[in-house]
């Protein structure tokens, strides 16, 4: 097989720098190869016009109209104004939460208590009870109340009261203190019993007579006892709650 004519090899080499896209073009072994000494170095072209491209450096994801957001922490987001979280409106949409209380506009029971203090109480009526007595609330009524009075062998009131607590250290009173729950009538449903600063186990014995009339029992401090009677009296009327109150000052033992 005889080498291309140097005339053939110009020929070819003219086309080839003449031609805007030669990526089509491939060489294959019909043409032969010239020999080493007539091999003239290959014209400089762009990579476009050889048919490939360089590895381009731009990623596949990135766009020039797409940017990445920046993402604002939530402590770092301004504070709405109000508590209106629907849509924008002109009208009263804003939700009244007082407006929720079931209670607001029900008067509250005469013999609600306004004050709990260590010698006494005061109501609602403008009634207060002094002296260090205990309150009684029942039906309505507000009784001055001396439970310590039924205690027997106790030499003055003070050791009748530290006579509250028996030997075991829960809160125990003489079955006669309940002599007004006994003839009332309708009785109530509920007794909250306040026992002082504190809270002491209630003795098995006058749970059973409070709860042998009818009525159960809920023991708690003064200030919380007498919180609780203000909210369910409220609620449920005076009938059906009673509450006996041991002055704050009185700490048992």
């Amino acid at each position: 097989m005889h080498s291309p004519s140097p005339q053939l090899l110009r020929a070819l080499r003219t086309s080839l720098s003449s031609t805007p896209n030669t990526s089509h073009l491939r060489i294959t072994s019909r043409i032969p190869h010239p020999s080493p000494s007539l091999r003239t170095p290959a014209p400089a072209c762009p990579p476009s016009r050889l048919g490939t491209e360089l590895p381009s450096t731009r990623r596949y994801n990135s766009s020039p109209s797409i940017r990445p957001t920046r993402m604002i922490p939530r402590a770092h987001s301004h504070k709405p104004a109000d508590h209106d979280r629907g849509p924008e409106s002109k009208e009263d949409t804003l939700t009244d939460f007082a407006a929720l209380n079931v209670l607001g506009n029900i008067p509250a029971p005469t013999t609600a208590i306004d004050a709990c203090l260590d010698s006494g109480f005061h109501l609602n009526n403008g009634v207060k009870v002094t002296g260090g007595d205990a309150l009684l609330l029942v039906g309505g009524e507000a009784f001055s109340w001396r439970p310590w009075k039924a205690v027997e062998g106790a030499v003055d009131d003070r050791a009748a009261k530290a006579a509250m607590l028996n030997s075991k250290g829960q809160f125990e009173l003489d079955e006669r203190v309940w002599g007004l729950l006994d003839v009332v009538w309708p009785r109530p449903d509920l007794l909250i019993l306040g026992m002082g600063s504190s809270m002491f186990p209630l003795s098995p014995e006058t749970k059973r007579q409070i709860n042998s009339l009818g009525i159960r029992v809920d023991i708690l401090d003064t200030r919380n006892a007498a919180a609780q009677f203000n909210l369910l009296a409220t609620e449920r009327g005076v009938t059906e709650i009673a509450a006996a109150l041991i002055p704050i000052g009185w700490k048992g033992r």
